[in-house]
C-alpha cells in the first residue's frame, strides 16, 4: 500500500464508520498519547523496565500502526500529501546529511 493509498484508506473509513474526523487538536492529543502507549511497549521490551500484568497483549506492530492512522488522520485534515512530504523530507536529510553521519565517529565505533 502506497501513502496516497492509506492516505485514502483512512479518508473512506472515516466517512463509513467513524462518522466525522476527531477535531485537528483533539487528533494532535490522540498522537500523543498513542507515542506513549508506543514507548511503553518500546521501555517494556527494549528498556529496563519490566511488564505490568495491564501490559499484556500489548502489541508493538499495533501500537505503531495506531500512530501512522492518527498521522494519516491529522494530514487528510491538514490538506498534507504524505508521499510529497516524505519525499521531500528524504531529499532534504540527504542534502543535509549525505556526509555527516558517514563522518560521525559515535557512529564508527
Amino acid at each position: 500500500m502506497t501513502l496516497d493509498e492509506a492516505q485514502q484508506r483512512v479518508d473512506d473509513w472515516i466517512k463509513t464508520y467513524g462518522v466525522r474526523y476527531f477535531s485537528e487538536l483533539s487528533n494532535m492529543a490522540v498522537l500523543t498519547e498513542e507515542v506513549g502507549e508506543l514507548a511503553r511497549v518500546m521501555v517494556r521490551t527494549y528498556g529496563d523496565q519490566s511488564f505490568k500484568k495491564s501490559d499484556e497483549g500489548a502489541s508493538l506492530a499495533d501500537e505503531m500502526a495506531d500512530v501512522l492512522w492518527v498521522l494519516i488522520c491529522l494530514a487528510n485534515q491538514t490538506g498534507v500529501n504524505l508521499t510529497e512530504a516524505f519525499e521531500h523530507n528524504l531529499r532534504k536529510k540527504t542534502e543535509r546529511d549525505r556526509e555527516r553521519h558517514k563522518n560521525n565517529e559515535k557512529l564508527n565505533r
